[in-house]
């Protein structure tokens, strides 16, 4: 008499990996509140709006590299960089600590055959594609306005990806070092600074000399240079110190964020 044995055959993922199963729950639970990425893509429009057009009017041109630029064209990229800097950073902190320390969501994760690394990965990458849907959707404004002058400015979607990666894995190892949600008037204490003084608004050069070295050490400003390079067509060596330092910045972050998930969850 022979004996069937029942094997039960796990739902596939989007795409292999214990990561790709993050991805597809935190898609499968925004679905149904997607009104809550949508707002944070406002922001930087109601700025490039007041700021970029309203001011431009009165600032006129300013100069980049020897050229002068539109006041307009000179602000678009950067908050283009600040928007891909919001979504990550938001989605990265508020909602990675619920997750963490009220839902214990990741307590029940850790129960399947998936590891921290999968965690952080998954939820770093969810959370630059925050970023990315929040660049996307300004740059399509932008290039209506007629704000993207150089065709180099189609790269300026891969450096928002590369923005947003940095600042989602800093940001989610920050997290993991928060203890209630008191501690999280330190993101806006950090957030709002960098977004108003990484030669967002004003070139670096008006700036006192040793606000210039403070602001060159902003990660912030490093991605608004590397997108304006892109959109305005004024390509120079100093790209790759741009890229190195974000990719730097990203790396140290997923390091720093695996360590922390193994040490809050399985110790």
């Amino acid at each position: 008499m022979s004996t069937l044995t029942a094997r039960v055959v796990p739902p596939p993922a989007l795409v292999g990996g214990g990561a790709a199963r993050m991805l597809e729950r935190n898609f499968l639970v925004y679905r149904r509140i997607w009104p809550v990425i949508i707002s944070g893509f406002f922001e930087p429009i109601f700025y490039l709006f007041s700021i970029g057009i309203g001011i431009g009017e009165l600032v006129g041109d300013v100069t980049v590299a020897g050229e002068l630029v539109d006041y307009t064209a000179y602000v678009a990229p950067a908050l283009l960089a600040a928007s891909a800097m919001n979504g990550a950073v938001f989605e990265s902190t508020f909602n990675i600590f619920f997750k963490l320390k009220y839902g214990k969501v990741y307590d029940a994760i850790l129960a399947t055959p998936m590891k921290t690394a999968d965690i952080a990965i998954g939820e770093i990458a969810w959370s630059l594609g925050r970023g990315l849907i929040y660049a996307a959707a300004f740059m399509i404004v932008m290039g209506v306005m007629g704000l993207i002058e150089s065709v180099w400015g189609i790269l300026a979607l891969p450096a928002a990806v590369l923005i947003g990666f940095a600042f989602a894995s800093c940001g989610m190892a920050a997290t993991t070092f928060m203890k209630s949600w008191q501690d999280f008037d330190m993101v806006n204490l950090i957030v709002l600074p960098l977004f108003l003084f990484s030669a967002t608004f004003y070139p670096l050069d008006v700036y006192p000399e040793f606000f210039q070295v403070l602001t060159q050490i902003s990660p912030l400003y490093h991605g608004v240079q590397l997108i304006r390079s892109l959109t305005l067509g004024t390509l120079s060596i100093d790209l790759f110190a741009h890229i190195g330092f974000l990719v730097a910045m990203g790396a140290a972050g997923s390091y720093v964020t695996s360590k922390r998930l193994s040490k809050l969850l399985l110790s």
